[in-house]
């Protein structure tokens, strides 16, 4: 069985009891509470310092909880909130389209899937939730790179892999994507990822108009295209698709699309 990391266990610890009782404690106090020696305490503490999850008064020595840890824990809330949000939307997305609805937010250069909603049949599938897609050839990453410029920077600067034959990963070329994707409000997945699969996605806003993430649909590419050709989409599923992402970011408390 493996052993798990005393010093990590500490500064777990340490800001659980920085988040409880008094806002701002001294070392002798934190050190007294866990157990610790003043020295050991004291070389945790700075280390949360540094990373920005301990702020310390400079008046009174004594310590807190620093912004960096509220901001982790914002953005916790916030996928949260746009999951709990999607969830009847992308339901009915699925059903109206009889594909699987995928929702993804930007994540270490790639898109993290937050949510996934089978395809309605009973086909044997298997659940992606927590899994990693490429931002520049999925549509749910194509959509975070032309409306969020810190995805649009990460896909131009990380390596792109070319999947299939289709995979665009030219920076010229992928500018042009972005732009296209912008000035029609969906992005497209014809067998530049996977084989055989196509997808559609459109973004989602929050009430500030920021890019929060991507919801779309992804199947088959003889479902998905009109009359199976790759050259096009069915109309009616971008329809379905954009008609999604508007209705969560209404949700959000977006009021402009």
């Amino acid at each position: 069985m493996a052993r798990n990391i005393q010093s990590l266990e500490r500064a777990a610890a340490m800001l659980r009891l920085l988040a409880g009782g008094e806002r701002r404690l001294g070392l002798s106090d934190i050190a007294a509470s866990l157990g610790l020696a003043k020295g050991t305490a004291h070389g945790i503490l700075r280390t949360l310092q540094a990373e920005g999850f301990v702020e310390q008064d400079s008046a009174s020595g004594r310590y807190q909880l620093g912004a960096e840890l509220l901001r982790l824990g914002n953005s916790y809330l916030d996928v949260h909130e746009l999951r709990a949000r999607a969830l009847v939307w992308t339901d009915d997305l699925a059903r109206s389209s009889g594909e699987a609805v995928y929702l993804g937010v930007l994540h270490q250069q790639g898109v993290l899937i937050v949510h996934h909603v089978f395809r309605p049949d009973d086909s044997r599938q298997v659940l992606e939730v927590g899994a990693m897609h490429p931002l520049h050839s999925t549509a749910l990453g194509k959509v975070l790179s032309a409306y969020d410029p810190v995805a649009h920077s990460e896909a131009l600067e990380a390596e792109r892999k070319g999947f299939t034959a289709h995979t665009v990963c030219e920076p010229g070329e992928l500018e042009a994507v972005f732009d296209l994707t912008r000035a029609r409000g969906y992005a497209a997945d014809v067998e530049e990822t996977w084989e055989g699969v196509a997808s559609v996605a459109a973004p989602i806003h929050d009430r500030h108009r920021m890019p929060v993430g991507a919801v779309g649909v992804t199947g088959a590419v003889e479902r998905v295209c009109k009359d199976g050709r790759p050259e096009e989409l069915r109309p009616e599923l971008i329809a379905a698709v954009r008609d999604c992402a508007r209705a969560v970011s209404r949700d959000l408390g977006a009021s402009r699309f």
